[in-house]
C-alpha cells in the first residue's frame, strides 16, 4: 500500500476578484482535473462575500492554491513565471491555445520554433501565462 504524502511545494495563485472564474476554466481544459476545495468570504469577511478566501485546485495531478486577494495590489502576474504544458498531440495543443488565448495576449503565436515541433505562449484573460509545447 503506497502512502500518499501531501505536495510540498504548490503553485499559489493571487487573483482580484475572478479565482472562481480562473480556476473552473483552467479544471474545464484538463481531464485530470478538479476543484479540490471551496471557502468563500462571508458578509464579515475581509474580501467581498462569496469571492474566494482559499481555493485549491488540481490539473493534470499538480495542485494548486489561488485565491481572491481583498488588497488591491500594485502588481499582477508575470511571464517570468509561466505554467508549463507539455502537450500530447496537435488537437490537445490547439484547443488549449485557443482557450487560453481568448481575451487574453499571446506572447509567442503557435508554430515550429527549432527548440520545438510547435509551441506557443499566451498570458491568459487573468494574465496567467501559459507555455505550450509539442515535442517531437
Amino acid at each position: 500500500m503506497a502512502i500518499v504524502t501531501p505536495q510540498k511545494i504548490t503553485t499559489f495563485l493571487m487573483f482580484e476578484g475572478c479565482a472562481e472564474e480562473a480556476m473552473t476554466l483552467y479544471t474545464s481544459l484538463f481531464d485530470d482535473a478538479e476543484i479540490i476545495s471551496l471557502t468563500r468570504y462571508g458578509a464579515d469577511g475581509p474580501g467581498p462575500a462569496g469571492k474566494v478566501y482559499q481555493a485549491a485546485f488540481s490539473l493534470a495531478g499538480q495542485r494548486f492554491i489561488c485565491i481572491d486577494s481583498p488588497v488591491r495590489h500594485e502588481f499582477g502576474f508575470t511571464p517570468a513565471v509561466s505554467l508549463y504544458v507539455q502537450c500530447e498531440d496537435e488537437a490537445e495543443i490547439d484547443r488549449l491555445h485557443a482557450a487560453l488565448a481568448e481575451r487574453g495576449t499571446e506572447l509567442m503565436p503557435l508554430g515550429s520554433y527549432g527548440f520545438s515541433a510547435r509551441f506557443g505562449w499566451v498570458n491568459d484573460r487573468f494574465g496567467v501565462s501559459w507555455q505550450l509545447n509539442l515535442p517531437g
